[in-house]
């Protein structure tokens, strides 16, 4: 079995305080490994949002523990959490947050500033990781300039420009119409194929769940369901071809 990326032992997340306090996790285990893309589905209130954020190490758990490749995250200060955050971790979300005074390039730039990393090779970075999902023809272009689909995937290639081990995206289909989240998903899930990245994706979009290598599934605060949709003796190697083959006349199809 493939090493897990980041793991969830036990959780609990108490939100809010006195008689308003919520348990929004309820003694959730679950480990994400690399090579994967799984999706996260439940109704609204369930824990998705909540479980999510306790993964990239926004939140920590009121018990239980969270592991990132291997190592506690309890005891952990800010500043610790957000180093791992920085290294390890890349988000994206449905509402994109670009920039928009900043040009495709120089968003994907502004991830490798807060690693430290700047210059030529910052731009360089910037200019792989927009090609990857599509965009190397679009590096100067304004988030105004550009379609939903297209700045959802500036978003991911600013997720991916520092070669995070964990991708966790929140409903970044929600707002594209079936086209564009086709799009989306082709290029999430060749993330996960080509880069051996762990691919954790909450939704509500039904059309997206062929993507899926693994489904769970959260009812108020628990995993209720966890169902992996490829067998681990499957090959992925004809998966990773095929995607790699496909995904950039996809995208040209989608775009023109």
């Amino acid at each position: 079995m493939t090493e897990s990326i980041v793991e969830a032992v036990g959780v609990v997340k108490l939100l809010g305080s006195g008689p308003s306090q919520v348990e929004a996790l309820r003694g959730v285990s679950l480990a994400l490994q690399g090579g994967q893309l799984a999706l996260l589905i439940g109704p609204s209130g369930s824990g998705k949002t909540t479980l999510l954020t306790v993964l990239g190490c926004m939140l920590s758990p009121t018990r239980g523990m969270v592991k990132v490749h291997g190592r506690t995250t309890e005891r952990l200060d800010p500043e610790e959490l957000a180093k791992i955050r920085r290294e390890h971790v890349g988000f994206i979300f449905q509402s994109y947050h670009l920039f928009p005074t900043l040009s495709a390039r120089e968003n994907v730039r502004m991830a490798l500033d807060l690693r430290g990393e700047r210059g030529a090779a910052s731009r360089a970075k910037a200019k792989d990781a927009l090609a990857q999902v599509g965009l190397g023809h679009k590096l100067g272009a304004f988030p105004r300039e550009l379609s939903g689909g297209e700045q959802q995937r500036v978003a991911i290639a600013r997720a991916i420009a520092g070669k995070p081990s964990l991708i966790l995206a929140d409903e970044p289909t929600g707002a594209l119409d079936s086209k564009s989240g086709q799009v989306i998903m082709q290029v999430l899930a060749q993330i996960a194929s080509d880069r051996s990245c762990a691919v954790f994706v909450v939704t509500h979009d039904p059309r997206i769940v062929s993507f899926a290598d693994r489904i769970v599934h959260i009812e108020d605060g628990s995993i209720v369901k966890d169902e992996l949709k490829r067998g681990e003796n499957a090959s992925r190697e004809e998966s990773r071809v095929t995607t790699a083959r496909n995904l950039e006349l996809k995208i040209r199809r989608t775009v023109a």
